[in-house]
Order: structure tokens, then C-alpha cells, then sequence
């Protein structure tokens, strides 16, 4: 069985195209787990609609990442796969990464392609944005090229790398996938099986514009390899260099000795 986690906070005005995208899968053997984080609208009346169609678990608003957790420890089936609550996915998005996975069964992670949408327009992909696959931690290291929405989990991988860490506001996927990446190797269903939707106030990529700051202590977990070190170091001259010229000194020269000590090889 697959388990769909749908963790929400505040998206009534989206929620319910994105069950009914699961609801609408050609793949049945899956069960929908919606994760309300605290929701102050009208979440709460928006799933009580769904009734036996879903699971439904509230908790004290915590954040994405520990939405995310709770609804993978609680799920049942042997596959995870997430789903942000303003995103889509296309009818046959479990059906055709369910067969893919049968066919290749020492993959234990996989993603699809993904149509990007701002504004009710498609917004054109670059090439820097090509989804990665095979052993590709070191192509990840820049940016996160994996999109939560598109991803199905063997349950057991997060037995061995852990859950999403819940200390980080933004770039928690990011963490999670290097640190996935550096264990496994990763599927791609080439083809567009997920929509992607942004433009919308409340997305947290948008409220933190800084994003670089949590990548770094992403890639600090990895600082034991020389490439990881490289990466911080040319983020944090980033930053820095960003820092002097708003005259934020302070700033500056903490990521300048974090650069430093990531150039001397010290932790």
C-alpha cells in the first residue's frame, strides 16, 4: 500500500483539488493521511466532507516538517509519497511510479517530472532544473532539484536516514534528500505527472528570502567531505559578500570564519 501525506495549514481555497487529485488516482491501494496544522479557516468543515474518503489528524501548528513526520510514523502502508497541499498530481502519477518501482526494485526512491504553475501560467523549466537520477549527491548540492510533491519513499529509508529535521523553517526537503542521496540512489518516472503551483503568499520559499542560510546547515552535516565543504564555502562568500554591501558587518564575518574553518578542514 502507498500512504499519501498531506500536511496543511491555512489552505482551504486549495486543499480540496489537491485530495481530490489523489482521490482521482487510477492506482487504488493507497491511503490519504491529512495532516492539519493547526488551521485557523475552514480546514477542519473542508475535511469533515471527505469523511471515510481520508485520514485526518490535527495537531498544534509545528511547522511542515513535523506535519510531514507525524503523518509518516502513522502511516500504514510499506511506500510514502508527499503531497503539499496546493499541488496536483495527473491520474496515473501512483500508478506509473508504482511500476516503475516493480521493475526496479533496488530503487528505493523515485520522482517524476513536473509541470511548474505562477499565476495560472506555466512557467518554462531551465536546464539547471532537469531532474536528477541515478547516484547524484554531489548534483544536488547546489539547489534542491527534488520536489516533495513528486516523491515515493520506501518507508524503511526513513528508518535509516532519519525524518525531516524540524528545526529548519525552509530547505528541510532539501536537508532530508542529501541526506537520503548519499545512501541511495534515485528513479525518475520521465514523464509530467505532478503539477506544481505557486504565487501565493503564503508559501514559505517566498517569506525567506535568505535561503542559502539553511542550505548551509543542511550541507554542515556533511562537512566531513571535501566537495560539501566547497559548496559552504562558496555560499557563505555569498552571503558575506551580500552582508558587507547592506552593511550588516556582524553577518559578514560570521560566515566568513564559517568559510574559513570549511577551507582548513575543521568542523
Amino acid at each position: 500500500m502507498i500512504s499519501v501525506i498531506i500536511p496543511t495549514y491555512n489552505r482551504a481555497a486549495f486543499l480540496a483539488r489537491t485530495i481530490d487529485s489523489v482521490l482521482a488516482q487510477s492506482y487504488k491501494d493507497r491511503e490519504i493521511i491529512v495532516i492539519d496544522d493547526g488551521s485557523t479557516d475552514d480546514t477542519q468543515a473542508l475535511l469533515a466532507s471527505y469523511a471515510d474518503s481520508i485520514r485526518t489528524m490535527s495537531i498544534a501548528n509545528s511547522g511542515v516538517s513535523h506535519a510531514r513526520n507525524v503523518g509518516i510514523k502513522a502511516a500504514k502502508g510499506a511506500w510514502i509519497t508527499l503531497l503539499d497541499s496546493d499541488d496536483v498530481w495527473h491520474p496515473t502519477k501512483l500508478e506509473r511510479q508504482m511500476a516503475y518501482h516493480d521493475s526496479h526494485p533496488s530503487v528505493f526512491i523515485s520522482h517524476t517530472n513536473e509541470r511548474w504553475m505562477r499565476h495560472d501560467k506555466e512557467v518554462k523549466q531551465k536546464a539547471l532544473h532537469q531532474k536528477p537520477k541515478g547516484w547524484c549527491f554531489e548534483a544536488n548540492l547546489s539547489f534542491c532539484k527534488i520536489a516533495p510533491s513528486t516523491v515515493m519513499i520506501a518507508k524503511e529509508v526513513f528508518e535509516k536516514v532519519g525524518y525531516f529535521d524540524e528545526e529548519l523553517v525552509v530547505c528541510e526537503d532539501y536537508d532530508l534528500w542529501l541526506r537520503i542521496l548519499r545512501e541511495y540512489e534515485i528513479g525518475l518516472v520521465e514523464e509530467i505527472l505532478t503539477t506544481k503551483y505557486a504565487g501565493h503568499e503564503d508559501q514559505l520559499s517566498f517569506s525567506y528570502p535568505a535561503m542559502d542560510t539553511y542550505r548551509i546547515k543542511a550541507l554542515l552535516k556533511h562537512q566531513e567531505l571535501e566537495l560539501v565543504r566547497k559548496e559552504i564555502t562558496k555560499k557563505c562568500e555569498i552571503i558575506s559578500k551580500g552582508a558587507r554591501k547592506r552593511g550588516n558587518i556582524e553577518l559578514a564575518e560570521y560566515y566568513e570564519s564559517v568559510a574559513k574553518q570549511q577551507e582548513s578542514g575543521q568542523s
